[in-house]
């Protein structure tokens, strides 16, 4: 089991993002994550989890016929 926690920054470069688009994305729910003292922090087996629902969304909502 993978406990690793990620901070704002750390999930930012590990998804290649800019730390504010990280935070938007916590902030309205998208990214699954949780604050600590006011500090965002991820659970990485949460955030590979996400991006394999992302993919799986992309994939559904690509094109409409």
């Amino acid at each position: 089991m993978n406990d690793e926690i990620l901070t704002l920054k750390e999930v930012a470069e590990y998804l290649k993002l800019a730390e504010k688009t990280a935070y938007r994305l916590a902030a309205e729910g998208k990214l699954p994550g949780f604050k600590v003292g006011g500090s965002w922090r991820f659970k990485r087996e949460d955030v590979q989890s996400w991006i394999e629902s992302q993919k799986t969304d992309n994939g559904k909502n690509g094109q409409e016929g």
